[in-house]
């Protein structure tokens, strides 16, 4: 068994709402998708893994940091309790939220998480064509398609290490969609590559809800004024442990996030995820974030050397991990996955599967990274799923 990342043409791959899309590659006409990615469950994510009985297993499924919410949060969430009574008033929180990126007020847009925030810029941005770069986050997509868009697919490929190839969105898309760094491929996009992407009349949507796991938050936009048409969507729920509670927010221009407002409901954000919010852009909270981030990227690099050392350990699977990695998750690719991955859950883990993300087949598992001691756990069981599947 051996480890590579094996870094391809990128293809596009325009696909209407109900019909069956079609996959281009870059100089080559179009042809019918053969791999069924029509039938994708854009739908499905992490968190059916460890549902009802299956929430005892070990949970590598779901990215979000484990051992969150901290004490100090979850005391400062119940405290707002109190003021249940009264309507919400999300004022503080934008204000703190802007006053974290540098930003005017206007430029904030508080949602109930960033899921909320690709329901609003499916139904209020009004694009006849628009992208979505994959393998991805499906929820943007999702969302286009039930708004009634027709949705153009770029899917980048494992051969070019799944960076992003500028070339291969279409010109006239007047909207682009993206992820940075990009789930599930744990890819960091240079923040000048997905800039470039900005044109005149179109909008550049960017998911950057795994930006606060990458040490400095190197290659955010989030900060950037002058990038025409960008939007940038964050989200508290990872790093934070908040995925129940529904928080995050949109940056963007303010006539954008006045439009998105126009389709919003009234007091869509609670009390409880308005004061987490605020709560977690003190100084002391991007402080203790801050070093979260460096803690994830070094519980990373033990987990790939830990897949490494399965080529030495189990000579019947090729495992491929793509990388270099940058969010807190790891895409691997591993012959026979899924029956890994059903006999990893008799073991007592749970992984994310692949196969739901365009761009990606049955042999892609996604594993959240854990503590040390959790990965070493897992390493042993990932060493004997593999034998026994096997057999």
């Amino acid at each position: 068994m051996s480890m590579s990342a094996e870094p391809s043409a990128t293809s596009t791959e325009p696909s209407a709402t109900s019909a069956e899309p079609l996959v281009m590659s870059a100089g080559a006409s179009a042809d019918p998708l053969a791999d069924g990615s029509a039938g994708f469950d854009l739908r499905h994510h992490g968190d059916a893994e460890v549902r009802g009985a299956d929430a005892a297993l070990t949970d590598l499924a779901v990215n979000v940091r484990a051992g969150t919410p901290p004490d100090w949060l979850k005391a400062h969430i119940a405290a707002s309790l109190d003021g249940l009574a009264a309507y919400p008033d999300g004022r503080a929180a934008r204000e703190a939220v802007a006053g974290r990126h540098g930003l005017p007020v206007g430029r904030v847009l508080l949602t109930a998480g960033a899921a909320e925030a690709f329901v609003l810029l499916a139904r209020a941005l009004p694009a006849r064509r628009p992208v979505v770069v994959h393998p991805q986050f499906t929820e943007p997509e999702a969302a286009l398609r039930d708004a009634g868009h027709t949705v153009g697919r770029v899917v980048l490929e494992e051969r070019d290490g799944f960076r992003l190839t500028p070339a291969a969105v279409p010109e006239d898309a007047d909207l682009v969609v993206i992820g940075n760094p990009t789930n599930p491929t744990s890819v960091l996009h240079p923040a000048a590559v997905v800039a470039g992407l900005a044109r005149p009349g179109r909008t550049l949507m960017v998911d950057e809800a795994f930006m606060d796991a990458v040490p400095g938050e190197s290659e955010s936009l989030a900060a950037r004024t002058d990038v025409p048409g960008l939007v940038v969507l964050r989200s508290l729920t990872k790093t934070w442990g908040l995925a129940g509670l529904r928080i995050g927010y949109v940056l963007a221009d303010p006539d954008t996030v006045t439009a998105l407002e126009r389709v919003q409901p009234l007091w869509p954000v609670s009390s409880p995820a308005l004061a987490a919010a605020e709560a977690c852009c003190t100084p002391s909270a991007l402080a203790e974030a801050a070093r979260a981030a460096h803690r994830t990227a070094a519980d990373r690099a033990h987990l790939a050397d830990r897949l490494a050392e399965l080529a030495e350990l189990a000579e019947s699977a090729e495992v491929r991990v793509c990388g270099p990695a940058a969010g807190p998750f790891l895409l691997i690719r591993v012959a026979g996955a899924a029956a890994i991955r059903t006999r990893l859950r008799e073991l007592g883990f749970a992984v994310r599967r692949g196969d739901t993300f365009p761009g990606l087949g049955p042999e892609w598992l996604r594993l959240a990274v854990r503590d040390r001691a959790t990965t070493d756990r897992f390493v042993i069981a990932m060493t004997k799923a593999i034998a026994d599947t096997a057999a």
